[in-house]
């Protein structure tokens, strides 16, 4: 069984398709087929590819940039990109970011970063958790005071994403100490230059480098950077989270994933026959197969409806359901590695530095960053708002329990 599309979605694949294969370059292309964290440099490069042709932001309103396409022909673009092993445009500003923007800032913030965004020029982080604040967000201590017309930041931040890449981050703060926990939070875009501001690395399993911990002592924000109004800053927060939790179930990735699991699994032997004919791996793989369409069945019928106000509910079960089987597929493929499964390439950024080393362990050429994928894959269930929460948050708003 397979998603029906009509025609013209089908045309429209087609012509996605057709793009992707003409302009995407072969060096960007072959770096993001290892799924290794990727470069600023690649991903700003086939932003601008992309941008030219009007289809850099498939998500933004026609008003704005976008492409006006339907939920539909989005998936289908996303789907078609992953398989095609393009590059990840930045995430963080044209899918989290850019929408608060759009949806709650001034006219002048809106002519002021969002076509930086849209072009790829400026890479954005996201300034949420706190070593004390995580999944309960609302308990975050970062403090900015009004002093004038500006704001005194001090704090810290952790666990941000691409933050060594950003040049500017989208930050949760408390402006009022005195009022309700969620009703004292502001949003404010800060400048990563600006001074007091320090980041520092959070090297993970995998040995990469994609998170990070960031410092503010005294940082001094224009208040002309407050998103919205003062002490708005936990509605416009929920509303960015219920987007990275839509986009958390990661169909066209996984499916991705599957489509690798499947060429290791016909290269690798066991007993002599190649793996994919084992039963007991066929039916391990099987089983992901059906879930993921089912997942699959279930955003694009949220694609199909985006206005439906019963989508909120349904953001936190696609990301639990989304990012559980982003870790059985790639424990899976480690699996099938066998004892090579066992040898880990470091995460690094574009090309892997020990790729022509003779340290390098011995992990055949479509086994590379097999090992440090799973591992990184760890966190898929924990970003974008624990599954244990997300569960409590199902029962709570979806079941009335």
């Amino acid at each position: 069984m397979q998603p029906c599309y009509s025609k013209a979605d089908e045309e429209f694949r087609a012509e996605v398709r057709s793009f992707i294969r003409e302009n995407l370059p072969e060096d960007l292309r072959k770096r993001a087929r290892w799924d290794y964290h990727p470069r600023r440099d690649d991903q700003a490069q086939w932003c601008r590819i992309l941008d030219a042709k009007g289809w850099s932001m498939p998500h933004w309103p026609k008003q704005y940039g976008g492409p006006g396409w339907t939920g539909i022909q989005k998936f289908i673009f996303e789907e078609e990109a992953r398989l095609a092993c393009a590059p990840t445009v930045d995430r963080i500003g044209p899918e989290l970011v850019a929408p608060v923007i759009y949806s709650f800032g001034s006219d002048e913030m809106k002519d002021r970063f969002l076509p930086g965004i849209r072009s790829g020029e400026t890479f954005w982080a996201q300034g949420f958790s706190e070593p004390g604040a995580g999944s309960d967000l609302a308990s975050l201590r970062t403090r900015a005071v009004r002093e004038g017309d500006e704001y005194v930041v001090n704090g810290q931040k952790t666990w941000t994403t691409e933050g060594h890449h950003a040049d500017w981050i989208f930050l949760l703060v408390r402006t009022d100490t005195e009022a309700k926990p969620q009703q004292g939070i502001s949003a404010l875009l800060v400048d990563l230059r600006s001074p007091g501001i320090q980041m520092r690395p959070i090297w993970t399993m995998d040995e990469g480098v994609s998170v990070n911990e960031v410092f503010f002592e005294d940082v001094r924000v224009p208040a002309e950077n407050l998103v919205g109004d003062e002490g708005s800053g936990w509605t416009y927060a929920k509303f960015l989270l219920m987007n990275e939790r839509t986009n958390s179930a990661e169909v066209p990735h996984t499916k991705r994933d599957i489509a690798e699991l499947r060429e290791i699994a016909g290269l690798e032997r066991k007993d002599g026959r190649p793996l994919i004919e084992d039963q007991t791996f066929r039916r391990k793989l099987a089983r992901i197969e059906i879930d993921t369409l089912a997942l699959e069945y279930a955003v694009l019928r949220v694609l199909s409806n985006e206005d439906d106000p019963a989508n909120a509910n349904v953001a936190s079960l696609v990301k639990v359901r989304g990012s559980e089987l982003r870790q059985r597929v790639a424990d899976l493929a480690t699996e099938a590695l066998g004892d090579a499964g066992l040898a880990v390439r470091p995460n690094t950024e574009g090309e892997h530095r020990m790729l022509d080393e003779d340290l390098a362990p011995p992990v055949p050429d479509y086994g590379v960053g097999i090992s440090a994928k799973a591992m990184f894959r760890r966190a898929t269930t924990i970003y974008g708002g624990a599954n244990e929460i997300q569960r409590t948050l199902i029962a709570k708003m979806a079941l009335g329990l």
